[in-house]
């Protein structure tokens, strides 16, 4: 697991384009056979990648975050993105077919993920966040989630967005998670632009051909960056920063927030004419 520190918006403006994607970019989640995660300080979010192979593949973090087991003290968040798998949680299995979710509560002592072909594996995405109460887990089957349409072609952010740990599915402690499908033709996310100082976020980014391209901006409202991002990367989105994104060609991406509350829209939107 590799950590990210916090960093304070007035340092960004002086990182060049290296120390930028340094900070905020992860390049590598997903890779047959291995566990690929990300412990960022910015409200001590855990994200990434777990992709079994031939065997399956747990989340062993004790030592890391001083506990006995990993979800002691956290919650956990899981989309699959890739081909069929299971998840097996205290030895309760559940079928995860692409785009199916997970919420996970406090306490499970046992998680382990397994793909049904080791060949053509399962991809979980996982988002875990501290947790002070055990809420039950549920399964989010993607065909029983009736998605937000929003946008228009006019303003290219036609979309479909899925909310998967979200008040309406089910209770979590602080923890959202959802996946956003732009259609052909649409390449704009979340614009107009916004913060949310309440709440931090991390953007996975999928669904991409290979020489589809993502412009992803952040920064504060009147002093933008921009990372560019390949297929299956993420981005983390500290509290202060814009996160919105364009890219060449159509594309999905996850987005889970952890923070102050669960409250979907609390949001300090940002006029375009302050953006900079």
């Amino acid at each position: 697991m590799e950590t990210r520190y916090a960093n304070h918006p007035e340092e960004i403006k002086r990182y060049n384009t290296d120390e930028l994607r340094e900070h905020f970019l992860v390049e590598k989640l997903f890779e047959a056979g291995q566990v690929h995660l990300t412990y960022t300080h910015v409200d001590r979010m855990i994200f990434g990648g777990v992709t079994p192979a031939e065997e399956e593949l747990t989340i062993t973090l004790n030592k890391e975050l001083g506990v006995n087991y990993f979800l002691e003290r956290r919650e956990l968040g899981i989309i699959n993105i890739g081909a069929e798998g299971t998840v097996i949680l205290d030895g309760e299995e559940y079928e995860m077919k692409r785009q199916d979710g997970l919420y996970v509560g406090r306490g499970t002592k046992e998680v382990l993920f397994r793909s049904k072909d080791p060949n053509n594996p399962a991809k979980f995405y996982i988002n875990s966040s501290p947790a002070h109460h055990t809420y039950p887990t549920v399964k989010i089957d993607i065909n029983n989630i009736t998605p937000l349409e929003m946008g228009e072609p006019g303003t290219l952010n036609e979309r479909k967005i899925h909310q998967y740990i979200h008040p309406n599915n089910c209770e979590s402690c602080q923890l959202q998670m959802g996946l956003t499908v732009l259609q052909p033709g649409s390449v704009w996310n979340t614009m107009p632009c916004h913060t949310h100082e309440r709440r931090m976020e991390v953007y996975l980014y999928f669904d991409m051909e290979q020489d589809t391209r993502v412009f992803h901006f952040m920064g504060q409202p009147d002093e933008t960056r921009h990372l560019v991002m390949k297929n299956e990367q993420a981005a983390i989105s500290p509290s202060w920063s814009i996160h919105t994104g364009t890219a060449t060609s159509n594309y999905t991406f996850i987005w889970g927030m952890c923070g102050e509350n669960i409250t979907y829209d609390d949001m300090d939107h940002v006029a375009m004419e302050d953006l900079r």
